[in-house]
Parts: structure tokens; C-alpha cells; sequence
């Protein structure tokens, strides 16, 4: 007798870097690494206030100590244009570097996923935009994030098109790292205000994930583990910023939950963020905190149980509540946290009008992509009325 499938199962899917490495002062032993991945000489991709700050002497110390030589671009952009990272391939097409190291936020650790690929492959980094058209490996990659943006673990990256002002996306394998160090000491000198909002950030990705249509039994693991322990130590961090265990506690959650959406996707929290920032000029982390409660209260009715689920993960006492009224918590847990670490999160006290509304839809609808693995269908006049629900 032949065997009977159920159709209804899905395929799950699970990326991850090859190595993984988290512990204070991991980065002073990089030079360990690109030996073992065989390299004679590296690029570092980081920004000015990184260098400024010192915090690539160490590493820049590890790799000369191993005779190892090293080039420094540390020219990385906020929200990194794509001319950007085509500058930084041809520099390191120049030296002919074998190794990229990126250092830095999500910033830098995407130009230096763009540099990887683009020193292989001919063209600029805007004819890659899109799901697994990169021909072509790029050279091997060690991330090393120092604000915990979780960049460092994922598939993906995020060149803007300063001609159209958009964000483009760039899907491949490729981009994913063969070492990730995380050390929870390079962020210490974090303003409390960053680390809040690549704190949430992460909070985004695992609740993103955790709701998602695609979610699946990998991603709800991790999901769940990262919101628990953002929730509790989030606030730690912002206190105290050499708490070190406590960094150690969030640097784990961010890969956490970055792995997770990963897996599962993301969904109307990040379509509707991505105009912040082009036409409002507010941060990406900082726009993903101020819209999660409201597209969450919009969300909500598209799984009331999984709502519940993460007001219990974060703290909040769910039991003899009815799926409603849980599910309702998670949106008082996700308030409450973003007031403890200082994060308004109504646009009207970032300067958003009602006026910008016209163009906030539309550069949302641009997103549409991102409405699919959305718990809940979006119309143009449902993304309206959540922006207007978070101008206030």
C-alpha cells in the first residue's frame, strides 16, 4: 500500500552562520580565525564613530601580531547607500584582500556583507537586489557587531537606492557569515538610547518571527527564549552599561532572534518602517520600536493564542485569562518595556504628521512583500489607520 502524505505539512527552513562565537574579549583572538580560514590579508568595514572610538585597535593589534596584513575602510554610512558599499569592494578589489571583517552596527556589518559579495561578482550591489540572483560566492566574512543589531547572523542585506530613496534587499546564502564573534565588551561604551533600540530591534524580529504565518517549531525555540531574556534584561543593560552579564544575556538574544526570523520571516512592523526612514529620516531600530505596538494591536486577532503566548514569555500572569484578554497583555508588556528604556513610541513626538500620511502609505505598500507572512491581512486603508493610530 502506498504511503499517505499530508500535503498540509510545510518545509522549514533553517540558515545559520557556520561558527558562532560569544564571550567578552572574543575579538581580541580574530587573527585565530582568518587563519583558520586562510587568510593573508584582511579588510576591516567599519564606520567613523567606531574607529574614533577606538574600539579597532584591538582587533587591528590581533591580526598585525599575526603578521597578518590590514586595511582599514571605516567610511560605512547609517542605512549604508549602496555607492557605499561598492566603494568598499573596489577598495578591497584593490588590495586584494581574502578576508572581510565587518565591524560594527548593522551598518557596518551590511557593507561589509555587500563588499564580501561584490569583490567576486562584476556589476554594483542594486543589480542584486532580490531572492538568490548573487552568481557568485564572495570572499569569506568574520562579523563582529558591536551593538547587538543581529545583522551578523542573517541572509540578508539592505543597500539604500539613493536614486529612488528606497531600501533594496539583497537574499542569498552567500551572506551569511563563516565566523560571527560576539563580544559583549565592544558594547560597553553603547549610548543607553542605542542599546535600547537595537534591544528592541531584536525584541521586533523574535515576536515578527514568532507570529509570522511561517513560523515553524525552530523558530518559535528561539523566539520565545529571546523575548524572555530581553524582557529581562533589556533594562539591565540600559541601567548599567558593563553589566556584564547582562550584555552577554542580550548579545545571545539578538543572534536569538535574528536566527529565528531567519526561519520564519518578517511582517508588517518592518513594512511599515522602512518609509520612517527614508522620508522621516528616523533610524531603523528606533522606527521598528515606535510602530510595534500598533501594528501588534492590529495583528492581534491573527493569533490570539501566540499573542498570549508572548505576554507570558515577557513576564505578564496570563492564567484564567481568556485568549482576548491575554493576548491584550502582550501589548501592555511590549509598553511597558519600551517605557522603562526610555522609547516614546508615538510618531507625533518625532515630528510625523497627519500631513506625511500620503507618503507614508505609499512607501508602505512598497513593502507589500512583507504583508505575506503577516499574521493579518493589510489593505491601503488598514496600513492608514495604524499610522494614524501610532501619529497619535
Amino acid at each position: 500500500m502506498a504511503h499517505q502524505f499530508n500535503l498540509s505539512i510545510k518545509a522549514w527552513q533553517f540558515f545559520s552562520p557556520t561558527k558562532i562565537i560569544i564571550r567578552p574579549d572574543a575579538a581580541k583572538d580574530v587573527a585565530l580565525e582568518v587563519k583558520a580560514l586562510g587568510g593573508k590579508r584582511v579588510m576591516i568595514i567599519t564606520d567613523p564613530g567606531i574607529a574614533k572610538a577606538g574600539l579597532v585597535d584591538d582587533i587591528h593589534a590581533s591580526l598585525t601580531a599575526a603578521r597578518l596584513q590590514v586595511d582599514i575602510f571605516d567610511q560605512v554610512e547609517p542605512e549604508p547607500p549602496a555607492r557605499v558599499i561598492d566603494q568598499a569592494a573596489a577598495l578591497a578589489r584593490a588590495n586584494n584582500s581574502d578576508i572581510i571583517i565587518g565591524l560594527g552596527g548593522g551598518s557596518s556589518l551590511d557593507t561589509a556583507k555587500g563588499a564580501s559579495i561584490m569583490t567576486t561578482n562584476s556589476g554594483k550591489v542594486l543589480d542584486y537586489a532580490g531572492m538568490e540572483l548573487v552568481p557568485k560566492r564572495g570572499l569569506p566574512k568574520i562579523m563582529i557587531p558591536t551593538t547587538g543589531s543581529g545583522s551578523e547572523v542573517t541572509r540578508v542585506f539592505a543597500p539604500t537606492d539613493e536614486d529612488t530613496r528606497t531600501k533594496a534587499v539583497v537574499y542569498t546564502n552567500f551572506n551569511l557569515a563563516e565566523v560571527v564573534i560576539s563580544d559583549p565588551r565592544l558594547a560597553v561604551t553603547m549610548p543607553p538610547d542605542l542599546a535600547a533600540d537595537t534591544g528592541i530591534d531584536a525584541l521586533i524580529a523574535a515576536i515578527e518571527s514568532f507570529v509570522s504565518v511561517n513560523a515553524n517549531p525552530y523558530s518559535n525555540l528561539l523566539a520565545l527564549e529571546a523575548m524572555r531574556t530581553i524582557s529581562t534584561y533589556l533594562p539591565v543593560v540600559y541601567a548599567k552599561a558593563a553589566h556584564m552579564e547582562a550584555r552577554q544575556h542580550i548579545s545571545l538574544a539578538a543572534i536569538l532572534a535574528n536566527l529565528a526570523w531567519q526561519s520564519a520571516g518578517l511582517g508588517a512592523v518592518h513594512a511599515l518602517t522602512y518609509v520612517l526612514e527614508s522620508e522621516c529620516n528616523i533610524r531603523h531600530a528606533r522606527a521598528c520600536s515606535i510602530m510595534l505596538p500598533h501594528v501588534m494591536l492590529y495583528n492581534m486577532i491573527g493569533n490570539l493564542k501566540k499573542f498570549g503566548q508572548i505576554a507570558k514569555a515577557m513576564g505578564e500572569k496570563i492564567d484564567h485569562l481568556s485568549d482576548y484578554e491575554a493576548a491584550h497583555k502582550a501589548i501592555s508588556a511590549v509598553k511597558r518595556l519600551l517605557e522603562t528604556v526610555n522609547i516614546p513610541y508615538k510618531l507625533s513626538e518625532y515630528g510625523v504628521s497627519h500631513d506625511h500620511l500620503p507618503k507614508l502609505v505609499d512607501g508602505a505598500l512598497r513593502q507589500a512583500r512583507l504583508f505575506v507572512p503577516n499574521p493579518r491581512d493589510l489593505k491601503a486603508a488598514d496600513v492608514r489607520k495604524i499610522y494614524q493610530n501610532a501619529i497619535g
